[in-house]
């Protein structure tokens, strides 16, 4: 157990202070810079750097959950799943930069406030523990869609990373649904749907 606790606090300190790496080219790498407004390009690069602190919480949500799981298979699964945000964390945040933004200064803040939260998930078992996992992962994703649509008409580049990574998101609730994930109480989700507003319209500012 204190292997796994050095490993993941030493996870959480790259998550917040090093680059992100992507084993997958970045999505729409390759595409040409098309012309935006200066306003437009500072609306995007604020919705990329939303869609980055909400990675950061994935990471911490992530480790948390492993930490507290009793089961190998889903460890692995949340292991796999914590590797695919990490990629998610490493376009959102060239993707800023190219915008000429930056990402949340609360970014510490929301880390330490998921990873409480992945601990305590895990605390009520594996199904509930999944439930949590894939709750968290339709949120996402919905999150994701509305951000499809809020994009500047242009900015094709940021469309095409969003896209995959809605497309990662649903499939992560999926596999933690066919982990035998319980359906969370409404209460639960709503609970959740007020925390990631809280999130989602802060990092937008700041």
């Amino acid at each position: 157990m204190i292997d796994q606790v050095i490993t993941q606090f030493d996870k959480g300190l790259r998550t917040l202070l090093a680059p992100a790496r992507s084993v997958r080219p970045i999505p729409g790498g390759d595409l040409p810079e098309e012309p935006m407004t200066d306003e437009e390009r500072r609306h995007a690069a604020a919705l990329m750097r939303v869609n980055h602190c909400g990675e950061i919480c994935a990471q911490a949500l992530y480790q948390g959950q492993a930490l507290i799981s009793r089961d190998e298979s889903v460890r692995r699964e949340l292991q796999q799943a914590s590797n695919e945000e990490t990629e998610h964390l490493a376009w959102t945040e060239h993707r800023i930069a190219e915008l000429g933004g930056r990402t949340s200064l609360l970014n510490p803040l929301w880390y330490v406030g998921s990873l409480v939260i992945g601990l305590v998930a895990g605390r009520f078992g594996d199904r509930w523990n999944l439930g949590f996992l894939a709750e968290t992962e339709h949120q996402v994703e919905a999150h994701l869609r509305g951000h499809l649509d809020r994009l500047p008409v242009n900015d094709q580049k940021s469309r095409v990373i969003v896209e995959q990574m809605k497309a990662d998101e649903a499939r992560h609730a999926e596999t933690a649904l066919g982990l035998g994930a319980h359906e969370l109480p409404a209460p639960v989700k709503a609970a959740m749907k007020l925390a990631s507003r809280v999130m989602t319209t802060t990092t937008y500012r700041i």
